[in-house]
């Protein structure tokens, strides 16, 4: 439709420019001719008299002439149509007020173009008729070819427009496809150009986004089951346990004060490795490491508060803190979980006389955290899935954990375009490295100075 009405428009002007442009050159042309035979005319009037001048039988067709003599009476050709009277601006070429004059002067059914110029002691007149039939022709040509082009371009327009909108057709298709049946694996084919092919792409793009999600939501609903499956059935069975003997009344005989102890403790060190692996799978499962902002900080600060932390937790192991002021751009909390993560890793593997030792430095434009333990290190073939959700190395199997703390620092360091590595400290133990950019400090507020005013007189 749109096509069709811009040629529609577009026909209707180029009709009017050109029908003016036709009928100015058409009068143009009749303009010049009639002057040519007027002067012919006029300089035999001139030579024999307007009386005299000899005026040949008109041959049927073509110009129309008239003499005017100086009483005001006409000449005219034998057998030549009746022109319209004489007009006054007419009479007074022939009396000599004016040289000439082109005018039109027409009736109900045809009019005339005519053209008087003095001569001698009358005037001589030459008359065309006014034809239209040429214009009115052609206009009926160019409504035909605009009925043409607007038929045409409609049929060429909706051709055009179905063809360029058929991968929009699709793309529609496929996501209806999407919304009703979930299903995410329908790429759509990468046609078209320009900006649709650009449209189809990020589609596409988004489909796979959509699926990585989706298959890592699966991932982490199957892992998380699966972790959370043995301290569950341990704390059912001891809690089936404690149930069972109580309905018996065989509590007290049957669990002596030293075991029954035992069973408390195991209890809630079960209901406390569960709290731990909810808190850092609901943690994982949310997407991003926190939805506070960030702000420049000194780091060293939040390395003391998880030390601090960390041995509220676990009394029986040191920390051994080697710090300096360092300021980060960060998010408070999240860097705070990332090293208490590093540093109860390092608990778990440093024998009770070896402290966790945790140093923080600079390095040219960035803030290096080490935390080093002196256990029994990591082998090498465990190194690259080290951060990796839920992986546990086979030595740390009958240690307790989730095989989630470290995965949770390697996505709090990469939020902070930062990254994360493992080596073998000194000491033989694990060393765990991570790297973040710098920021400047803080510009300090100027406060007032105080001290006595002083006034003058």
């Amino acid at each position: 439709m749109i096509a069709a009405t811009a040629i529609a428009v577009s026909v209707f002007v180029a009709f009017q420019v050109a029908s003016e442009l036709l009928a100015w050159q058409l009068r143009d042309t009749v303009e010049e001719q009639l002057r040519a035979d007027a002067r012919v005319l006029a300089a035999n009037a001139e030579r024999a008299g307007p009386a005299q001048v000899e005026l040949p039988p008109y041959p049927g067709s073509g110009r129309l002439v008239r003499v005017i003599l100086p009483d005001g009476s006409i000449r005219t050709p034998a057998g030549q149509p009746v022109l319209p009277p004489v007009s006054e601006n007419a009479g007074r070429v022939a009396r000599g007020t004016s040289t000439d004059l082109l005018e039109s002067n027409g009736g109900d059914e045809e009019g005339y173009a005519i053209y008087t110029l003095r001569a001698g002691d009358g005037a001589v007149q030459v008359a065309r008729a006014v034809d239209d039939g040429p214009v009115n022709q052609f206009g009926f040509g160019m409504l035909l070819i605009g009925l043409l082009c607007v038929a045409g371009g409609a049929l060429v327009g909706r051709t055009v427009a179905r063809t360029g909108l058929a991968p929009i057709d699709r793309l529609t298709s496929a996501a209806v496809r999407v919304a009703h049946t979930r299903e995410l694996d329908a790429d759509i084919p990468d046609e078209g150009g320009g900006e649709i092919r650009r449209l189809i792409q990020s589609i596409n793009d988004m489909l796979a986004a959509l699926r990585d999600s989706r298959q890592a939501q699966r991932l982490l609903a199957e892992d998380a089951a699966h972790e959370l499956k043995t301290p569950l059935t341990s704390l059912r069975l001891n809690v089936e346990l404690l149930i069972r003997l109580d309905r018996r009344g065989t509590l007290d005989s049957a669990l002596p004060a030293e075991s029954r102890t035992r069973l408390l403790n195991d209890l809630g060190a079960q209901v406390a490795e569960l709290s731990t692996l909810v808190a850092e799978l609901t943690d994982l499962a949310r997407g991003d490491v926190s939805d506070e902002s960030t702000e420049v900080l000194d780091f060293a600060d939040v390395v003391a508060a998880a030390a601090t932390r960390a041995e509220s937790r676990m009394p029986d192991i040191e920390v051994a803190l080697d710090v300096t002021s360092v300021w980060v751009n960060g998010r408070p909390a999240a860097l705070e979980r990332a090293v208490l993560n590093l540093i109860d890793n390092a608990g778990k593997w440093s024998p009770a006389d070896q402290p966790v030792q945790v140093r923080l430095r600079t390095e040219g434009e960035s803030v290096v955290l080490e935390v080093d333990d002196g256990g029994p290190g990591i082998d090498a073939a465990d190194i690259p899935r080290l951060f990796d959700r839920f992986y546990r190395a086979d030595s740390a199997r009958g240690l307790p954990g989730s095989g989630l703390g470290l995965s949770i620092v390697q996505r709090v360091v990469d939020a902070h375009a930062g990254r994360a590595t493992v080596a073998r400290s000194a000491r033989g133990g694990a060393l765990l490295r991570v790297v973040l950019p710098a920021a400047a400090p803080p510009t300090p507020i100027a406060r007032p100075t105080t001290g006595e005013d002083t006034a003058t007189s």
